[in-house]
């Protein structure tokens, strides 16, 4: 990759040109994708211009704004060398993210190695999961730390499916035996009457968010007969009662629509070698009026202990379509409701 600076002849009607050359002309197709749409969330990031000629990409605009754009499309062109795919999360990620490695801190070395470095990826039987925003890399990085991590924030922000995917790569490591998912089988806002079926068709449908992230990290095949050796559980809070959770990467998600005493019931189930997630969003409380969230109480008492961490998110780190961002901006700045 060649990189030079071209100063216009006339510099003031135009702007300092700086080109990249790159080697592999297949590659840097990938990278500029069909129509240049690779570029487009790279100029509107930076404001800057990029230009494709040849196998020379041009960037106009000013010099910090040059070097990020730069800086990006390197790493992106990084990606591509190593054969892999770059797609517009992948570009979404580059510019969100901060390069600077996170150092670990007391926990499993061999885990917590990964965020010596700038990059993290957690490593699943089908894909590659890599935190988008700052915030979601943090995060990660306490659910390997620590053995009880809370995520908090809004919809569309990663915090139940990074979590599945540290349960996978745990699992899969040998780090744990089981991997445990749960939520309260609260209806959101709506009486949808008794549901046909077994026990397992009533709650399934409730369940389905987990089994959505877990089908994205595990073949169908081998997901199945782990489900069927209960090895990996899908089930409703009520069924965590009498418990004891242990050697087991645990998940409780929507856990704003936990009572106080579900949610004491269900962090009193860590177990010996266990890890335990909860998550939620406490702008979606769906119990009944007057009723309190225990989300809201767990945090209340428990965030002077140490060693249990706990994770936010705001609609900056949505990494859903973009209007959602905006949508959840709207509804936290209306102060009538």
């Amino acid at each position: 990759m060649v990189i030079s600076a071209l100063t216009p002849a006339d510099t003031a009607t135009a702007p300092a040109e700086l080109l990249i050359e790159f080697p592999d002309n297949l590659l840097m197709a990938a990278l500029v994708g069909e129509h240049s749409r690779n570029l487009v969330p790279i100029e509107q990031h930076f404001s800057v211009q990029i230009l494709h000629k040849g196998n020379q990409l041009a960037i106009l605009g000013e010099e910090d704004a040059q070097k990020g754009a730069l800086e990006v499309l390197q790493a992106l062109y990084t990606r591509l060398e190593q054969g892999r795919e770059v797609e517009l999360g992948d570009i979404d990620r580059e510019l969100r993210m901060d390069k600077s490695p996170l150092v670990p801190g007391a926990g499993r070395g061999d885990q917590l190695e990964m965020f010596r470095g700038g990059k993290v990826e957690i490593k699943t039987r089908k894909k590659l999961v890599e935190p988008r925003t700052d915030a979601q890399k943090a995060y990660v990085h306490s659910l390997f730390e620590h053995e009880l991590a809370f995520g908090i924030g809004p919809a569309g922000t990663g915090k139940t499916y990074l979590a599945v995917a540290v349960g996978v790569n745990m699992f899969i490591n040998g780090h744990v035996d089981r991997i445990i998912l749960s939520r309260p089988a609260v209806e959101a806002g709506e009486k949808l009457g008794y549901l046909p079926g077994d026990m397992k068709d009533k709650v399934d449908p409730y369940m389905q968010p987990l089994y959505d992230a877990l089908n994205d990290f595990l073949p169908g095949k081998q997901l199945a007969k782990l489900i069927e050796e209960k090895r990996i559980e899908i089930a409703p809070l009520a069924f965590m009662r009498g418990r004891t959770l242990s050697n087991a990467f645990v998940v409780l998600d929507e856990a704003q629509n936990a009572t106080t005493m579900q949610m004491k019931m269900f962090l009193t189930r860590l177990g010996e070698g266990s890890r335990m997630v909860i998550t939620g969003d406490r702008t979606q409380i769906d119990l009944p009026r007057h009723v309190p969230s225990g989300l809201a109480d767990a945090e209340r008492l428990l965030k002077s202990i140490p060693r249990i961490s706990f994770n936010y998110f705001t609609a900056k780190d949505v990494v859903r379509h973009p209007l959602v961002a905006a949508i959840i901006e709207a509804y936290d700045a209306d102060t009538s409701t």
